[in-house]
């Protein structure tokens, strides 16, 4: 037979041969294994409803002040989607962080930077600039940054914040790890017509989703009670494409109603409690 006429060097090489088939075939599989996984993993929390901690993890073991770099610092720990936070203007055009209209007794469209940044937040931390944040964010690139741009006195003052906030994104490399919302739907277009590919969802709550497509908005981030009262709306939202947030959910029955619904993402002070649910 024919095998009896190989030699040592031909036998060596046909092992040689053997060995690299298997190899490789077996690098195949597991490659595709894996490839399989990583799809299956993303289809699944794809599927979830993603948590966003608002305005931080501010009410956590200890607790700390919202919006403040703690806050974030917080919610990048915890392994949330995202972490929302809100900007302003100062009078000078500088772009901090801060809910209310108010640090303070000043408000902080009518006084500069100066005269904010001499108070500082209730847990020690100076007053935040968007500079700031967005530097802490950075530092976590799974967590997304949440942004929502605070309505202005007029249309005018709403696009230089716009304006200023996509610049410092843009600058700071940040755009894949940035998402923005808006009480003003003027914001909104706004941000769409700078930088088409940034998403953007409306807080306001009395646009249906046939609406906010026909605006060119990427999702509706409603308060909870909007979708109570139209409940066809989140199931409608997704038919037509749209990312579906809900706020602020503090109430673990109302999350798990907006759950069964399907939504997509919901913004709420208790991250910890919804996380894992």
């Amino acid at each position: 037979m024919w095998f009896i006429f190989l030699n040592k060097s031909h036998i060596n090489y046909l092992y040689q041969k053997f060995r690299d088939f298997v190899f490789n075939y077996l690098n195949y599989i597991m490659k595709n294994f894996i490839l399989g996984l990583a799809v299956l993993s993303t289809v699944l929390m794809k599927a979830q409803t993603q948590i966003i901690a608002h305005r931080g993890y501010f009410q956590a073991q200890p607790p700390t002040t919202e919006n403040s770099i703690t806050s974030l610092e917080n919610a990048q720990k915890l392994k949330v989607y995202g972490s929302e936070f809100d900007v302003r203007m100062t009078k000078d055009g500088v772009l901090v962080i801060n809910h209310d209209e108010h640090h303070g007794k000043m408000e902080i469209s009518e006084a500069s930077f100066k005269e904010l940044e001499a108070l500082k937040l209730s847990n020690g931390e100076k007053f935040p600039t968007l500079k700031d944040y967005l530097k802490q964010g950075k530092k976590d690139p799974s967590v997304k940054l949440i942004v929502e741009i605070k309505p202005a006195k007029t249309p005018e003052i709403e696009n230089e914040i716009t304006q200023k906030t996509i610049k410092m994104i843009k600058d700071m490399k940040l755009e894949s790890q940035s998402e923005f919302i808006s009480f003003s739907l003027n914001i909104c277009k706004e941000i769409k017509k700078l930088a088409p590919a940034f998403k953007v969802q409306y807080l306001n709550g009395e646009l249906s989703p046939e609406q906010i497509k026909k605006e060119g908005l990427d999702g509706m981030d409603y308060h909870y009670s909007v979708f109570q009262k139209n409940p066809t709306w989140i199931s409608e939202a997704k038919t037509l494409g749209l990312i579906t947030n809900s706020w602020t959910v503090n109430d673990v029955a109302v999350y798990d109603e907006l759950k069964k619904q399907g939504i997509g993402f919901v913004t709420t002070n208790i991250p910890e409690q919804l996380k894992d649910k």
